[in-house]
């Protein structure tokens, strides 16, 4: 857990009308709002309290309150088994609140690297024949050069003309 747990700063108490709001609040990165409202679902919260670095979810029955932060959500118990889905949550133990235990949101998980085999496209191309007409006319755009035209030279001042036939004299 990255986060400083601390004293609240004093003024900051005041409750959201919904998770949705303190997290917009809290500016919460949006790929963790499915994955907070599923675990706030399925732990039971009956009110949501902003204290300065993280919101407090209170809870409807008995357990400690949830603190969501950026990056976690702590206040579980070390028994407590969370699912999300069909997946259980790994919890770890706690930093900064002792006896509980937290989460870390998904957008804190590293990029699943791809594969050279998952970025090749579904449908197979015909291989390319050196001598074929079609490979032999993009590579010749590929090196084409720019075609070089002569607009004449002033008699007067010997610079060359423009596209238009102006000079520097003009």
């Amino acid at each position: 857990m990255n986060e400083v747990q601390g004293p609240t700063p004093t003024g900051t108490s005041r409750p959201y009308r919904s998770l949705t709001e303190a997290l917009r609040a809290h500016r919460i990165a949006l790929e963790n709002y499915e994955f907070i409202t599923a675990v706030t679902d399925a732990v039971g919260i009956s009110s949501y309290i902003d204290r300065g670095r993280y919101i407090e979810a209170i809870r409807r029955g008995e357990g400690a309150a949830l603190h969501i932060g950026r990056t976690y959500t702590n206040g579980f118990a070390e028994d407590e088994v969370i699912s999300i889905g069909s997946t259980p949550l790994r919890l770890q133990p706690s930093e900064g609140r002792a006896p509980y235990f937290y989460v870390t949101h998904p957008s804190e998980y590293p990029p699943v690297a791809t594969t050279a085999r998952s970025r090749r496209p579904s449908t197979p191309r015909a291989p390319k024949v050196p001598g074929s007409s079609a490979s032999q006319a993009t590579a010749s755009a590929r090196n084409a050069k720019p075609i070089e035209r002569d607009y004449g030279v002033c008699d007067v001042c010997f610079m060359v003309k423009t596209a238009a036939g102006g000079c520097g004299c003009d």
